[in-house]
């Protein structure tokens, strides 16, 4: 069966998770107070539908409790996120994800229940920053405020090399959980595992171990 979503929102954000899940195969009914953005989706996701989701009635006339996510990417309006995200908590939704406008937001979500609290424009700013510092940072991903994942290109200081020989656990704190190589991915690569030029490495331990790496092995 195929999984099914709400995203309540359509605006930047929440219009790329509406197009990223219908490209993904998954049933999608996307939500906007706002007329116009509804019309442009209404080909996109398999249902478009103009609603208030600060009302609790609206809410379970759509029979949103049956969907299994609901994804809240209201934008500027704090109130309206934080009550949609409280009436999707009272009628049973199961998983509930919300976009945070700010720190402040992100912890009322947090007490009100939100199961995933995502912060975009930030995140994304810590990804293009890490990006632009290295140009062997291919990828970077937030796990927690201070743990994270990042894909890195190896560079010569480290190609030629045994992950045992390098000893990056040791020294840095970090482990790399894969390396890809041309199409294949190698999870958990053996100790003994020499690598090449163009492996991509994907890293993960706390923010400061990795930049303790980076600063040391990446420039």
């Amino acid at each position: 069966m195929k999984k099914e979503f709400v995203v309540i929102g359509l605006g930047r954000f929440g219009g790329s998770i509406v197009r990223e899940l219908i490209e993904q195969d998954a049933d999608v009914m996307a939500i906007d107070k706002d007329s116009e953005r509804v019309d442009e989706f209404s080909s996109i996701a398999t249902q478009a539908v103009v609603a208030d989701t600060t009302d609790e009635t609206v809410l379970k006339s759509l029979g949103i409790r049956n969907f299994e996510h609901v994804i809240v990417a209201i934008g500027e309006n704090i109130q309206a996120s934080i009550l949609t995200t409280l009436m999707l908590k009272e009628i049973g939704v199961k998983k509930i994800t919300v976009k945070a406008q700010n720190d402040y937001h992100a912890k009322v979500l947090d007490k009100i229940g939100a199961d995933k609290v995502v912060h975009p424009e930030r995140d994304m700013g810590i990804r293009i920053a890490h990006n632009i510092l290295s140009n062997n940072v291919l990828d970077y991903l937030e796990l927690s405020d201070e743990h994270s994942i990042m894909e890195i290109k190896a560079n010569h200081k480290l190609a030629g090399y045994t992950l045992i020989g390098l000893d990056i656990r040791a020294r840095y704190g970090i482990n790399i959980v894969a390396i890809k190589r041309g199409g294949d991915i190698i999870v958990s690569p053996q100790a003994d595992m020499e690598i090449e030029q163009e492996d991509i490495l994907i890293i993960i331990g706390s923010d400061a171990d990795i930049n303790r790496f980076e600063k040391k092995m990446m420039n």
